[in-house]
């Protein structure tokens, strides 16, 4: 009699155990947010400026300039458009400013996720649809996460050496 009910109490343990195992479906897969989702969209300008980066490297002084306020650059806006599903397409800029860069064309991004690296994820900009012929390339220095502001800086250089600097200060107008 002790036997049976210690079958049946082992047996209904075993039961207990082999019911827990069952894995729990909390919904469908999501894809992760990409940096497309982040920086995708308008772009209003809250700062922009000028660094002389032979100056800064010699610490001669001035060796930086706001522009913002020249050449009508507080009408500037930066279009970055993506697809529905999160892709890039065109870019656009707006306003009656002085082109830095090429003022429209297509982009993307030199990687869709934060690196781990300590490597600036970088806007190369395109003038056709293939992205073929490269135009300009922007270092993302500051994504916008928490706050709806990014910074992006257009580098001049002269055979591998930087001597100017533009740096953008956006915010997001969408």
């Amino acid at each position: 009699m002790k036997s049976l009910r210690l079958k049946i109490l082992l047996l209904g343990l075993s039961l207990v155990c082999f019911w827990g195992c069952n894995k729990t479906d909390d919904g469908s897969y999501t894809t992760p947010i990409t940096l497309y989702e982040k920086v995708g969209g308008s772009w209003s300008l809250k700062s922009l400026k000028m660094v002389d980066e032979f100056a800064k490297a010699n610490e001669i002084k001035p060796d930086e300039q706001n522009l913002e306020s020249f050449f009508n650059y507080q009408d500037f806006k930066l279009l970055l458009n993506v697809d529905q599903t999160m892709n890039p397409t065109s870019y656009k800029v707006e306003g009656n400013v002085p082109p830095l860069f090429e003022p429209s064309g297509y982009w993307e991004l030199s990687s869709p996720f934060q690196p781990t690296t300590a490597n600036a994820v970088r806007i190369k900009l395109y003038s056709d649809a293939s992205k073929s012929k490269l135009t300009e390339e922007l270092r993302l220095t500051s994504i916008p996460g928490s706050t709806s502001d990014m910074q992006v800086q257009l580098v001049r250089s002269s055979e591998g050496t930087a001597y100017l600097s533009y740096i953008f200060n956006l915010t997001a107008t969408n």
